[in-house]
């Protein structure tokens, strides 16, 4: 995230960009639509980025790093196991709802998936990890009660919220269910 911090052109890009798509939907945004919401010209745009695709993949790749980092924050601090599970499903799940909830959300979804399917998986793969590590941790030290491998159960928190995100009816149905997931996660793994 350091090069964004270096260069305001491209973090202006990339906001205008998901600003466009949100509003507009990816088919129908241009790389003027772009260029115009973050005040530069078209030849500007394109000596950071060579296309839309190429915009969606930095997107997606700066959300799942901004994703880790929230997730290993919330499971890092204080907290009984369903508060930090609680805290990690929402810092990983926060921000969906207004994707779901703008016209073209599942559209930016769908785009993301087919054109950044490596970052995508890489990303997911991540957070798992991030949540396994913690459920070890938490299993040597008599929180957690695991019915089985550590990574299992990661993974199985991480699928179930990427299918709210896919299955859900609009942002605040997400944000009900991904909340319901991390009440039932928290309180099935805490130790009694």
């Amino acid at each position: 995230m350091s090069d964004l911090n270096d260069d305001p052109r491209q973090k202006a890009i990339l906001s205008s960009a998901f600003q466009a798509f949100a509003a507009y939907g990816f088919r129908k945004t241009s790389m003027d639509d772009i260029a115009r919401g973050a005040g530069m010209s078209r030849p500007a745009v394109y000596l950071h980025y060579k296309n839309k695709e190429a915009i969606v993949r930095k997107l997606t790749q700066l959300y799942y790093e901004e994703k880790a980092l929230a997730v290993a924050q919330a499971l890092e601090g204080p907290g009984s196991v369903p508060e930090t599970v609680a805290k990690a499903v929402h810092a990983q799940s926060e921000g969906i709802a207004e994707i779901l909830a703008s016209p073209h959300g599942l559209e930016m979804l769908d785009t993301t998936k087919s054109m950044a399917t490596e970052i995508v998986e890489a990303g997911e793969g991540a957070l798992t990890d991030l949540y396994a590590n913690w459920l070890s941790k938490e299993q040597t030290n008599g929180r957690v009660r695991l019915v089985g491998d550590p990574h299992e159960t990661a993974k199985t928190i991480t699928v179930a919220l990427k299918g709210i995100k896919l299955t859900a009816s609009g942002g605040q149905d997400f944000e009900v269910r991904a909340a319901q997931l991390a009440a039932l996660i928290g309180a099935g793994l805490e130790a009694r």
